[in-house]
């Protein structure tokens, strides 16, 4: 009896997972199948084109939306790139010092990361907007990298600190009773103990950056900063009546790409980063 309830509880949890990833994965397919479908063919409902063609992605790779889009393909690059390290870094020695040292206002440090976190970001955009134009950040990388900072921070905080706080006290106590600094046990010890929780942390926060629109269209106004989310926003059809749907697709299909790809190449490590930090030990 027992067996028989195990194996139907597994039949409707595989029935779940299958609805689960289909749910999920249906708006990404139905993006893929839009960037294949002419101008003629966007009208129809049907979800496979009815001739295959390449022309979305000639138009963003060689065609008019070449310049626009490449650029802003670039733009997120560097700009997420630059953020994401940044992050990493910074938060490190925060989680580090949050976990394992004792000072007043610890608890206040975490509290603040949280509220900055769930902060809506378009309250903050006008007043950004203003003092950006005034001290000449505006339409810049720094003036992107900047706003950036203040979604990776807390979220690589929070994931750190819970992180550092699995690695045992005794390894680097151990490293100082033999003869290294304090310096010396994070950067030998610490660091390559917590390279899993570090890079789960990087990728987090590269995807953040990578998604964000709100800040890529506020405080940008030309292909010198511009994001691909917001460079999107600003593709044009053949005429002033033709919505531009399947080049938007077909760029949404390009700038997921990377993303599906670091997820498959390590998601192993994100996993462990991830599920190593969960409990406390």
């Amino acid at each position: 009896m027992d067996d028989q309830k195990t194996g139907r509880e597994k039949s409707l949890w595989w029935l779940a997972g299958v609805v689960v990833v289909v749910y999920a994965l249906f708006p990404v397919a139905w993006i893929v199948s839009l960037s294949f479908k002419s101008s003629a063919d966007l009208g129809n409902r049907q979800f496979l084109p009815t001739n295959l063609v390449w022309d979305n992605y000639e138009t963003i790779l060689v065609g008019d939306a070449q310049t626009l889009f490449l650029s802003a393909l670039r733009n997120s690059i560097g700009i997420c790139l630059i953020a994401t390290f940044i992050a990493v870094v910074l938060s490190t020695f925060c989680a580090y010092a949050i976990a394992r040292l004792d000072f007043p206002g610890k608890r206040v440090i975490l509290t603040t990361a949280l509220a900055v976190a769930i902060f809506p970001v378009i309250s903050i955009v006008t007043p950004l907007f203003n003092l950006w134009r005034n001290i000449g950040l505006y339409d810049t990388w720094p003036g992107v990298i900047i706003p950036y900072l203040s979604l990776t921070l807390p979220i690589s905080i929070w994931t750190l600190s819970a992180f550092f706080r699995q690695i045992p006290w005794e390894l680097e106590q151990a490293a100082q009773v033999d003869g290294a600094t304090t310096w010396q046990a994070f950067r030998r010890v610490i660091v390559p103990l917590a390279t899993p929780g570090v890079f789960t942390t990087a990728i987090i926060s590269f995807f953040i950056a990578w998604n964000d629109f709100v800040y890529g269209i506020s405080l940008t106004s030309t292909e010198a900063a511009r994001p691909v989310p917001a460079a999107l926003a600003f593709f044009t059809g053949a005429s002033q009546f033709e919505e531009p749907a399947g080049a938007i697709a077909a760029a949404a299909v390009i700038v997921t790409i990377p993303v599906v790809i670091l997820v498959l190449l390590f998601q192993r490590r994100i996993v462990s980063g991830l599920t190593q930090g969960a409990v406390k030990g």
